[in-house]
């Protein structure tokens, strides 16, 4: 079974001029956890959660092994660090930017003619959760690890 097989052809993506906030709209809205980053019609980088969650990263906050809640990652370094009213202002300047900022511009990505086997090694030894589909220089879908294991379920 090959890639083509079991991609999705429509796909989630944002511009590289779209804002943070607007990309991680667009992942909270269609229930995804990355999509590929557009420059016109050329795919630039990735976005996923975890490029997201790296803007929340206060490493000089860390003491130990220590998990804090989403909450406290957010409003308690931030507030104790430069004041509520300042923190509020920084989270809202960082959904300002650009998504190109914090996209993954080294993406890992697979032919339609590959096999299902191909996508999976890749997936998994590069720790990934989805491979844009490239054909012709083109973005032509995705290929995520759901879509591998729904067509082993198939065969």
């Amino acid at each position: 079974m090959n890639v083509r097989e079991v991609m999705r052809k429509e796909v989630i993506t944002c511009q590289i001029d779209d804002t943070i906030r607007t990309a991680s709209s667009l992942l909270k809205e269609h229930n995804i956890s990355g999509m590929p980053v557009m420059d016109g019609d050329r795919m630039a980088g990735i976005v996923t959660e975890s490029d997201l969650l790296k803007l929340l990263d206060l490493p000089e906050h860390r003491q130990g092994l220590w998990l804090p809640s989403p909450l406290e990652i957010i409003e308690i370094p931030l507030r104790e660090l430069i004041g509520w009213e300042e923190a509020k202002k920084a989270l809202t300047d960082v959904g300002d930017k650009p998504v190109h900022t914090i996209m993954t511009k080294q993406v890992h990505t697979i032919s339609p003619d590959d096999s299902i086997t191909d996508a999976s090694t890749s997936i998994t030894s590069h720790r990934i959760n989805r491979l844009p589909v490239i054909e012709n220089d083109k973005l032509i879908g995705i290929v995520t690890r759901g879509d591998i294991i729904r067509g082993l379920a198939v065969t």
